[in-house]
């Protein structure tokens, strides 16, 4: 009996082992597929990315880009909707073309959009992301912006260097008058008047004789250097991992650009240290207020918030913005302007007759005039919606994970915001293509960047710090040289409008256009 018992337990036993070894081997699978549903289920709670053309491996949709970038993603928007993915190289490029999108960004979402995806480029020019355009989100930014918005260029200190401003265009206006009846190259004459001034309101007299039109020549050679290396297409932006390399060479070509403005920034900074050290205006010297920015700045340099100091760095980066993003976007958008009006007699004839009525032919204009322009105020409007001078604003990048118009944005993609393309949807504008100030004499057109609509200065924390600057000298030149001439195109030729893409937008032909003085007296096309 006992041979048997055994042998039945042990039969038992080999049966059950195997059940055992089943089950536990049916609970692992179960295990392991939940744990892997749950896995591929937290992978998905973001949507997906928004739609866009199929890449290349590597190369991404590099390939297929058109020099003209933003006409070329206008037309993609239509294909791939208001907001789309491209892949440029190794670099996730989200572009926005829809003024819903673009209030979610600049204005719901401002804060996590706030920085700043810089071009390898730029790092140099902007003495390692130290000035106000391109520097990050952060307490450096916030004292930066606080000194170029509320205090350089606040509209008391604007309003105490009229002077200067007033002189460099009545230069330019005398000048004209000598070429009266030949050819003027009006952006070419727009950009060295504005320079002038920047350079005036930057360091006032300390600059005189040879020694300014030197210095004068020398910005405009490294202001054309710069910005085409800023808007070159550059390796080290689309493979971030190959940027030490620089395999363009186009950081160390700008750095030494940078080198040649470092070397008239120091010539100031030196001449204007020996004027205050030989009895001139110090800082913490309350006798005299500061007649120009760079006095300014070297005052609050002395006097600086101790938890983020301003320093001569800054003061260099902040010198660089005035010069670089002062002059060549203002003297494009005056050349668009006075192309469109060219194109439209009859709005050069009513600029014209809202002149005489407001100034004379037997006065000199002053900026006080300019209140009583609305329709100018409105070209410049309609100049700036038609053509934005930075079409695609200045690149964004998100400081987090975001969901927008229900697509995920990834932390640190680049985010370009197409408001040439805004600006004309025919949705919103009537007639978007044609050039029609009318439609801003209602007072629609808000440059501080509420209306999401119009806003070719930008919106939000990032929008342009000098846009009171960028008004007054607008209006200020393109009145005065209105007002002082009769303009003509040479004998044969039409005006082209047609644009050339960059950072900047700018006219691909040059406005070249004949002045026919129109004032009563000839002294008062003498400078003063």
């Amino acid at each position: 009996m006992l041979p048997r018992r055994g042998g039945n337990t042990s039969t038992t036993t080999m049966t059950t082992i195997p059940q055992a070894c089943f089950s536990c081997l049916l609970v692992f699978i179960l295990s392991l597929f939940t744990w892997i549903l749950f896995i591929k289920k937290s992978r998905n709670i973001y949507p997906p990315l928004p739609p866009g053309p199929r890449g290349l491996p590597l190369v991404g949709n590099l390939l297929s880009l058109d020099p003209q970038l933003h006409t070329y993603l206008t037309t993609l928007a239509r294909t791939y909707g208001p907001i789309l993915t491209l892949w440029l190289g190794k670099k996730l490029t989200l572009v926005v073309t829809s003024q819903t999108l673009a209030r979610e960004i600049l204005k719901d979402h401002d804060v996590i959009f706030a920085n700043r995806d810089v071009p390898a480029s730029a790092a140099q020019c902007t003495y390692g992301y130290r000035d106000v355009a391109w520097s990050q989100y952060g307490a450096e930014w916030r004292m930066l912006r606080k000194v170029a918005v509320r205090e350089m260029l606040s509209n008391t200190t604007l309003d105490s260097v009229y002077s200067l401003r007033r002189q460099e265009i009545r230069r330019t206006i005398g000048y004209i008058h000598s070429q009266a009846g030949t050819r003027v190259n009006i952006c070419e004459q727009m950009f060295l008047t504005i320079l002038n001034v920047i350079t005036n309101m930057m360091w006032g007299g300390a600059v005189t004789g040879g020694d300014r039109t030197s210095v004068a020549a020398e910005f405009r050679r490294v202001i054309a250097e710069m910005t085409q290396l800023v808007g070159t297409p550059n390796i080290s932006d689309f493979y971030p991992g190959l940027a030490r390399f620089d395999l363009q060479g186009i950081e160390k070509k700008m750095k030494a650009v940078v080198k040649r403005l470092d070397v008239i920034f120091d010539g100031m900074i030196d001449q204007r240290s020996k004027i205050n050290g030989e009895g001139g205006t110090s800082a913490g010297d309350g006798a005299k207020q500061s007649k120009d920015f760079l006095e300014f700045l070297l005052q609050l340099k002395d006097k600086g918030d101790a938890k983020t100091p301003l320093t001569m760095i800054h003061v260099k980066a902040l010198l660089m913005d005035m010069v670089v993003g002062g002059t060549d976007t203002t003297s494009n958008a005056l050349e668009f302007a006075m192309a469109e009006m060219m194109n439209k007699p009859e709005v050069m004839q009513r600029v014209k007759q809202e002149l005489d009525t407001a100034v004379g032919r037997n006065n000199k204009l002053e900026e006080s005039h300019i209140p009583k322009l609305p329709y100018l105020y409105a070209v410049m409007k309609e100049a700036l919606r038609l053509h934005p001078i930075v079409p695609l604003l200045l690149p964004h990048s998100p400081s987090e994970t975001c969901i927008v118009g229900g697509y995920t944005i990834p932390k640190g993609a680049r985010i370009l915001i197409n408001v040439w393309a805004i600006q004309r949807d025919p949705s919103v504008w009537e007639n978007p293509l044609e050039f029609d100030p009318e439609r801003f004499m209602n007072g629609r057109g808000d440059f501080s960047g509420k209306e999401f609509e119009y806003f070719p200065f930008g919106s939000g924390r990032r929008n342009c710090a000098g846009i009171a600057m960028a008004e007054r000298m607008f209006m200020f030149l393109l009145a005065s040289i209105l007002h002082a001439f009769d303009w003509r195109l040479p004998e044969g030729e039409r005006v082209d409008l047609s644009e050339e893409f960059g950072i900047m937008l700018k006219k691909k032909i040059p406005l070249v256009v004949i002045p026919t003085p129109r004032l009563s007296d000839p002294t008062l096309y003498d400078c003063e």
